[in-house]
């Protein structure tokens, strides 16, 4: 996250003061990227900046915006999960911008193209962040905490699961010595249907025809694999509970 956002303001004309970082490795490798200062030590942090990002695991928040109080700019967080009011103690105003997006460094992502969930403790501040969010895309919507944290569950659900399950199958095709590549056109397909349909309107496989001979046979084949067995059993289950 802190990499793709980074690199996003960067290209669109604004200064970054410092990368903060615990490895100051990381924050080096950021910094240059950026053309700006890596620090790791709080006491060298520079407190006159005008936005003050904080890109960290949800978990480190709150001791992180212990670090930022009595700051000239405002503080804002980048969780989906995490209440706007993790940041009260700041003491200066604040919000967060919560990219609806998947992130991993080494891949690319067009930020342009990106929902930016922002909300801020009062107007000003929003006034702030919403130019700021401006910057790197033009979908910015005021989302509250509650409805982020539906977003984000929701997000679990199409992301991290689904890519869990590709993991899954990708599991499988080894074990049965077939290449991963050659599913790759049905996920896009599958991604593709729901860009014009609701889900609900394109899905397919044996549980929803209710299959049994076929659903028996899948169950066979992953008689090495009890735990996805289980979770081939719940899924199924899942389907044919919603549209039989």
């Amino acid at each position: 996250m802190a990499t793709h956002l980074a690199i996003a303001f960067k290209a669109v004309g604004a200064e970054l003061v410092q990368i903060w970082s615990r490895d100051i490795r990381n924050g080096e490798i950021l910094a240059a990227l950026t053309k700006s200062t890596a620090v790791s030590d709080w006491n060298k942090l520079d407190r006159n900046a005008d936005c003050y990002l904080i890109a960290v695991k949800d978990d480190a928040i709150p001791a992180v915006a212990e670090r930022l109080k009595g700051l000239k700019g405002i503080v804002v967080h980048t969780s989906g999960a995490t209440a706007m009011d993790a940041l009260a103690q700041t003491g200066t105003g604040y919000g967060v911008l919560y990219p609806l997006q998947t992130f991993s460094k080494t891949k690319a992502v067009d930020l342009t193209k990106v929902p930016l969930c922002i909300e801020a403790s009062d107007p000003a501040t929003f006034e702030k962040l919403s130019a700021i969010a401006h910057l790197i895309s033009p979908l910015v919507s005021l989302v509250n905490s509650e409805q982020r944290k539906v977003l984000h569950l929701a997000a679990v659900f199409a992301c991290n699961f689904s890519n869990h399950l590709y993991a899954l199958s990708h599991t499988i095709l080894e074990h049965y010595q077939l290449k991963f590549e050659l599913l790759k056109p049905l996920i896009l397909e599958t991604a593709e249907k729901v860009q014009t349909s609701l889900p609900e309107e394109v899905q397919t496989g044996p549980a929803i025809r209710n299959d049994e001979e076929t659903m028996k046979k899948h169950m066979a084949l992953l008689r090495e694999f009890p735990e996805m067995q289980e979770i081939y059993e719940m899924l199924s289950k899942s389907i044919k509970k919603k549209y039989l």
